[in-house]
C-alpha cells in the first residue's frame, strides 16, 4: 500500500488502498444503492393529470393510475365534493392527490388553470410538469335528426373537441419528456349506435384524427399520444341508462363479445395500461374498450 505525505504532514491513503479496506467497501456499496434507490423513486413518481375525474369513468382511471403508482391532479366542474372523496380514496392507496376547478367548455380559463395547477405542483410535488394528461371529461349528447339545435351542435364541439385541444395545448408545455397523452373517443366512432348520437360520435370522431397528428408533433419529446375509445359502460353518463336499465344493459350483451356491459373500472384499467412507461412504441393509436362490440 503506497502512502504519501499530507499537507498536515500524515500518511495519505491512496484509492487503491482505500478500495481496500472492507469497511470503505461497504460504505461505498451502501451509498451507490442509496442513490439508485433514490433514481428509482425519483423516476416512478409520475404525476397524472385526469380531467372530469370526480366521478364515473374519469374516477376509475384517477383510481387505477393511483394503484399503478401515480399521484393525481383531479379536475371537476361540479361536485367538489366528489372530488374531495376521490382525493381521500387516492390518498388512502399511498398517493398524493390534489383537486381543482376546470371547466372544459371555458378555454378562457385555461391560463388561469395552468399556474394553479403549477403552483399546486411546486407545493405539492417541488417540480413544475406532470407526467400524464387524461382527457377524459365530456358530456353526452342527444341530436336526432330533425331536432338538432345548432348551439347544441356548438356546444358539443366546444366541449369535446375544441376544450380538449386548446386545455392540451396549454398543457403541452408542462409535460415532461416520454410522458403520455390519451384522449377520450368512443366507440360510437367506429360503430353506429342508436339513432340520435351523430354529433356526439363526430366529435369523437375529429378528436381521433387530432391525436394522430398530435403524436406526430410530440414525437420529438417521446411523448405518446393515444385515445381510448370506451363501449357501452355502466356508468351515470347520460342519465345513467347503462348503469340502471337492466332491459337495455341485456339488450347491449348480446352485441357485446364477452358479453355484458363494461364497468368504469374496465376503462380504468386500460387506460393504466397505456400510460404504463412500457408503452413508450405505441402512439398515434385508437384503442378500443369495448369487450368486442359489434365485431
Amino acid at each position: 500500500m503506497t502512502h504519501r505525505g499530507s499537507a498536515a504532514g500524515g500518511a495519505e491513503e491512496t484509492t487503491e488502498g482505500r478500495i481496500n479496506d472492507p469497511w470503505f467497501s461497504v460504505a461505498f456499496l451502501a451509498a451507490a444503492f442509496s442513490a439508485r434507490v433514490s433514481l428509482m423513486t425519483e423516476k416512478h413518481q409520475r404525476i397524472a393529470l385526469v380531467t372530469g375525474s370526480n366521478r364515473g369513468i374519469g374516477r376509475s382511471e384517477a383510481l387505477a393510475l393511483a394503484q399503478s403508482g401515480a399521484d393525481i391532479i383531479v379536475t371537476y366542474r361540479t361536485g367538489e365534493r366528489e372530488a374531495a372523496s376521490v382525493v381521500d380514496a387516492i390518498s388512502a392507496l399511498g398517493r398524493r392527490a390534489v383537486a381543482l376547478h376546470l371547466d372544459l367548455s371555458d378555454p378562457g380559463s385555461f391560463d388561469a388553470f395552468v399556474t394553479r395547477m403549477r403552483s399546486e405542483l411546486t407545493g405539492t410535488w417541488g417540480r413544475d410538469t406532470i407526467d400524464i394528461v387524461v382527457n377524459n371529461a365530456g358530456a353526452a349528447v342527444w341530436s336526432p335528426l330533425g331536432s338538432i339545435d345548432a348551439q347544441a351542435v356548438r356546444d358539443a364541439l366546444d366541449v369535446h373537441v375544441v376544450g380538449v385541444v386548446m386545455l392540451t395545448q396549454a398543457l403541452a408545455p408542462h409535460i415532461a419528456e416520454s410522458g403520455r397523452i390519451i384522449n377520450t373517443s368512443s366507440g360510437l366512432a367506429r360503430f353506429v349506435g342508436e339513432n340520435g348520437y351523430s354529433v356526439y360520435a363526430a366529435a369523437k370522431g375529429a378528436i381521433e384524427v387530432w391525436t394522430r397528428y398530435l403524436a406526430q408533433e410530440l414525437a420529438p419529446r417521446r411523448i405518446t399520444v393515444n385515445a381510448i375509445a370506451p363501449g357501452a359502460t355502466g356508468t351515470d353518463f347520460g342519465g345513467g341508462m347503462l348503469r340502471d336499465d337492466e332491459n337495455v344493459r341485456s339488450m347491449l350483451a348480446g352485441a357485446i363479445a364477452m358479453g355484458h356491459v363494461g364497468l368504469p373500472d374496465d376503462i380504468g384499467a386500460a387506460v393504466a395500461a397505456v400510460a404504463s412507461e412500457n408503452m413508450g412504441w405505441v402512439t398515434g393509436q385508437r384503442i378500443e374498450a369495448s369487450g368486442g362490440m359489434r365485431l
